[in-house]
């Protein structure tokens, strides 16, 4: 069970790594059974005016935005408004004919990409970087994001999209996983579909019902004091502060973006991401205010890729043991796995280090929120993992 001597241990290696200076500051948050358990912040939210983390901390989630964009795509699959087999041309004209990069150069697609696709990072959409055709198309778009994100002129979420329709496919639609900008063109989608603006349609739709009153795609001025700094490494054993634009993401949070991004734009607080997970855990359901039925939170939360599609994310030595689908990791072999797991727990991580995990079977939630520039999921998370999950999994 989970004591005084889990409970201490945690703390201590908090603070070490803190003290070792590999994280400013954190705060993490166990609930079991729907009720929070444990609660623990440490270290600096801004090292310069020493202001401490607190519960009320604002984080970049960055790629933790990826499953609040999935269970949106949810609540219009619900209402019939589409189905996942629709080609993505439907909504957005540009990803009709695209183009593939092969061993015998740029083919076209034989099938197009589907939404089913944006869902299980198998559309062949890349991030940018690397040697091929795909990333390098790719990585000359968040350059021009990048150069017009503070013009009169910045590039909206529609427009984005509609661009990464022109790029080259990493490989044919649905053979392969590629982690990538997938979750931003199905944020666009969702503005098709609605009328609405993304982070509109967020806020109506989940935000507000949920009451997660401190999350949306920029910080309000009168709550900016609350936000996070992020740190990278220097280099020689210290941090320093960071404050650069990346994937076309507004770093200081001071105005609401044209480009709201499905896969990297929103910020939270560590209990408005707790009402997201626990509505995940209850079904769809939480305080009486239901966002999602059942039946489709099962199908959001256990999503799995095709034997071939799987050789995609094998790739990712730190997740051993699980597929994806609907924009999250899903534990599907124990056995496989660097730490310790548990059979079809789910969740997903941020670029800034943002970490959840829902392990269904044992009613446990964990979230764990830094601000380190490139960390994803750190040794120290999965260290903390390790402490929580001996104790509280059977």
């Amino acid at each position: 069970m989970f004591g005084n001597d889990e409970i201490n241990s945690i703390k201590e290696v908090l603070r070490e790594h803190i003290n070792a200076n590999f994280i400013a500051g954190a705060n993490l948050m166990i609930i079991k059974d729907g009720k929070e358990v444990f609660y623990h912040e440490n270290g600096l939210a801004n090292r310069e005016k020493k202001i401490p983390v607190k519960r009320d901390s604002i984080f970049r989630l960055y790629s933790m935005t990826k499953p609040i964009t999935a269970a949106a795509a949810m609540i219009l699959l619900e209402r019939g408004q589409i189905d996942l087999y629709d080609p993505v041309s439907k909504y957005i004209s540009t990803f009709k004919e695209q183009m593939v990069d092969s061993k015998e150069g740029r083919v076209k697609a034989r099938r197009e990409v589907m939404l089913k696709d944006l869902l299980s990072m198998t559309s062949g959409l890349v991030y940018g970087g690397g040697n091929n055709r795909a990333g390098k198309d790719t990585e000359v778009l968040f350059e021009e994001i990048d150069k017009r994100l503070f013009s009169d002129n910045p590039m909206s979420t529609l427009e984005i999209a509609s661009r990464l329709g022109q790029c080259t496919l990493s490989f044919q639609p649905g053979e392969n996983f590629e982690y990538g900008t997938s979750a931003d063109v199905l944020g666009a989608v969702v503005e098709v579909v609605t009328s609405k603006r993304f982070g509109e349609f967020l806020r109506k739709e989940i935000f507000e019902p949920l009451g997660m009153k401190d999350t949306g795609f920029f910080v309000p001025e009168e709550k900016r004091g609350r936000l996070v700094r992020t740190y990278a490494e220097d280099g020689k054993g210290d941090l320093e502060l960071y404050t650069g634009n990346h994937l076309g993401i507004i770093h200081s949070m001071d105005r609401e973006p044209a480009f709201q991004s499905g896969g990297a734009g929103l910020s939270s607080t560590i209990d408005d991401y707790a009402k997201f997970a626990n509505m995940l855990m209850n079904n769809g359901e939480l305080n009486g205010i239901r966002l999602l039925k059942p039946h489709t939170v099962k199908y959001l939360t256990s999503g799995s890729l095709s034997k071939e599609q799987q050789k995609g994310l094998d790739s990712w030595e730190s997740l051993c043991g699980y597929s994806y689908g609907n924009l999250m990791r899903v534990m599907k072999d124990c056995s496989r796995a660097g730490d310790l797991a548990t059979l079809g727990e789910y969740g997903w991580d941020g670029w800034l280090g943002p970490y959840f995990c829902n392990c269904p079977k044992e009613r446990l939630i964990f979230l764990f929120m830094i601000q380190k520039k490139d960390a994803g999921t750190t040794t120290l998370t999965r260290k903390l993992r390790n402490i929580i999950l001996s104790s509280m999994c059977k």
